[in-house]
């Protein structure tokens, strides 16, 4: 049986309503991590989100359950983040918003010049929203998922080039 979408989101309403910090579940080639408060357990193999590549999800049993007009979740593992580059991950699973509203602009374009912890996006879990941030402060070269578009624990979001100060 595969998880769908809706069973993933069933999933992190009983955690949400839980007790516990951390979970990971992994069903085939899907692999679902998810944690309060940024809390990882030691021991757990658990690298942080900016490490982590996302697995790429089944798809799903009935077409209908995705629109044809949603991408697939990203094709670029942090791995393979172009030299330079620095990616932004999921820090969550969740849908992804590029707005704090439908009707406002998106926090980030391709181009926008960002500082370190600026806020370029939101993920909602059960209507609770959570923001992005980063850590590096630079330049927007990619955006690698569209709005609405549900998305995975550690999977890229963004693609920045650091400023020359932050570099290592």
């Amino acid at each position: 049986m595969e998880l769908t979408d809706d069973d993933v989101l069933e999933i992190l309403k009983l955690f949400e309503q839980s007790k516990f910090d951390f979970l990971q579940l992994e069903q085939g080639e899907r692999k679902i991590t998810v944690s309060k408060g940024g809390y990882r357990p030691a021991g757990t193999g658990v690298a942080p989100a900016a490490a982590v590549a996302p697995v790429p999800a089944s798809p799903p049993a009935q077409p209908a359950a995705q629109p044809p007009s949603t991408p697939p979740a990203s094709s670029t593992p942090a791995a393979a983040v172009p030299e330079g580059l620095v990616a932004i991950t999921a820090p969550m699973v969740g849908k992804f918003y590029s707005a704090p509203a439908p009707s406002d602009p998106p926090y980030v374009e391709v181009g926008s010049r960002i500082e370190a912890g600026a806020a370029v996006g939101l993920i909602e879990v059960m209507k609770v929203f959570a923001s992005i941030k980063t850590e590096v402060a630079g330049t927007i070269e990619k955006i690698l998922v569209t709005n609405g578009q549900f998305v995975e624990f550690g999977q890229p979001l963004f693609l920045i080039r650091p400023d020359s100060a932050t570099k290592r």
